[in-house]
């Protein structure tokens, strides 16, 4: 029965089913806010009494006074038990994501090992974007890219685009600029003419399939080209056991050569691709054993999902709900700086996140700024005031996420509630149109070991040596 204070307006809609959750989720975030706030002064309390405010003890002592000596048995002051300590307050485990979530987070900077650790492990993560900046590996870059055909395919599909943004009429704008097409038909190009995927590379001599036989150190030679390891590969023809080598390049020129490699080579030399022509690209590292690209489109203002292996464009939640793959961290780097996007990629913690240990949330906000502060040291003031405006706009969005997840979790709640965006008050974005699928790059075998084909089950052998 509708509340007889409801509006009658607001009664008829609900008796109707035209459910807005956009003012209940407002108003569960406030009740999530005062909880938490309630939670945080019982802390206080229950570490230091009831202490009476300064200014009112002050103005009041001498009425307390009084209240003493007229009274034989005094009160003693209420205390709240103590609370037993959680486990994110110990001081050897850094507190879990889930614990974290809903406070205010205040940068900190790295005190024990772990979090030591992680902060050496994605500052050597940063410097992978400078690498795009070598104006001798720019060069090399647009030799190898066929400019007439992407410039061509590019600026066909933008007058396409304008043709149906005019054909609304208004102000209507084209979903995707210029610049975006341009990359668009770059990722065309790279995913189906000029990069190879390896699973087991074929023999060298009778180009029979080869089994691993796992890793060995590399050569010199290997080790100049940016090949931190090598994997081994044994021919599976008894009458020939001939080897093959597979190094793993990090070096985009390398890559450029041998045009071949798992998603790390895909990612690295795709990222380098969009720099040569004029995009402004991010390298994104997810800790779970992947990494893909994002571009920054001028025309929607925002950063955008870019995944070579995939041929994927603006599906962030591929990932997550098209591979069933849980993930943890998700952390972009460019030349500007650093910033963690787990957000983007991971909309349900519940379902498809995992618990964050390496650092306090604190210490990832200040190893982030640490990052950014050293990429954007030498620019103007000018500069430094677009990107701050960037990176609030994006923390804008990164926050939409998080309470379009809460607006269809509460809708889910709600009889007869569809769990659309459209449905629950948030606007519909160009991703909500996507059905994320399982993984189409690599081996069924291998992506079944990896748990990425779309079950959401894991794999029951995570390997990061095969990334």
């Amino acid at each position: 029965m509708a509340d007889p204070g409801m509006p009658r307006r607001e009664a008829s809609a609900t008796s109707r089913g035209d459910f807005d959750a956009t003012e209940l989720t407002r108003q569960f975030e406030q009740l999530l806010q005062t909880r938490r706030l309630n939670s945080l002064t019982d802390r206080a309390r229950s570490r230091t009494g009831s202490p009476v405010p300064h200014d009112r003890a002050s103005s009041s002592s001498s009425s307390l006074r009084r209240q003493s000596s007229s009274s034989s048995v005094s009160k003693p002051p209420q205390r709240h038990p103590p609370r037993p300590p959680t486990a994110g307050a110990s001081g050897s485990l850094p507190p879990s994501y889930a614990s974290l979530r809903n406070l205010p987070k205040v940068p900190s900077p790295p005190q024990d090992a772990s979090s030591l650790r992680f902060r050496n492990l994605l500052l050597t993560l940063s410097v992978t974007p400078t690498k795009y900046e070598n104006p001798g590996l720019l060069d090399e870059a647009m030799r190898v890219i066929p400019l007439d055909r992407i410039y061509s395919e590019g600026e066909e599909e933008s007058q396409i685009l304008q043709a149906q943004a005019e054909s609304l009429g208004g102000n209507e704008k084209p979903e995707w600029g210029y610049q975006d097409c341009v990359i668009r038909a770059l990722l065309r190009w790279f995913k189906r003419s000029f990069f190879t995927w390896v699973n087991n590379p074929p023999c060298p001599v009778c180009s029979s399939p080869t089994v691993a036989q796992g890793m060995v150190p590399p050569t010199p030679d290997e080790a100049a080209r940016g090949a931190t390891r090598v994997e081994s590969y044994r021919c599976s023809l008894v009458d020939c056991g001939a080897f093959e080598r597979f190094p793993r390049y990090s070096d985009v020129w390398q890559l450029l050569q041998s045009r071949r490699g798992r998603c790390g080579e895909w990612a690295n030399c795709f990222s380098m691709l969009c720099r040569a022509v004029g995009g402004r690209v991010r390298w994104v590292w997810n800790m779970e054993d992947h990494v893909w690209t994002e571009v920054y489109s001028e025309q929607q203002k925002r950063w955008v999902h870019v995944d070579a292996c995939e041929e994927a464009w603006d599906n962030p939640r591929l990932y997550s709900e098209g591979w069933g793959k849980k993930m943890s961290y998700c952390i972009a780097f460019s030349i500007d700086g650093a910033t963690d996007v787990t957000r983007r990629y991971v909309r349900n913690h519940t379902k498809h996140g995992l618990d964050r240990t390496k650092a306090p949330e604190e210490v990832l906000i200040w190893i982030t700024n640490e990052i950014r502060k050293m990429r954007r040291e030498s620019l103007s003031k000018e500069e430094k005031r677009r990107l701050i405006k960037e990176d609030d706009r994006e923390e804008k969005e990164l926050r939409g996420y998080v309470a379009q997840a809460l607006a269809v979790e509460v809708a889910n709640m709600l009889p007869g509630s569809p769990s659309s965006p459209s449905n629950t008050g948030v606007a519909a974005t160009s991703e909500d149109r996507k059905h994320p699928a399982g993984r189409q790059s690599g081996s069924a075998e291998w992506v079944q070991a990896r748990g990425e084909g779309g079950t959401g089950q894991p794999g029951p052998d995570e390997s990061r040596e095969r990334r």
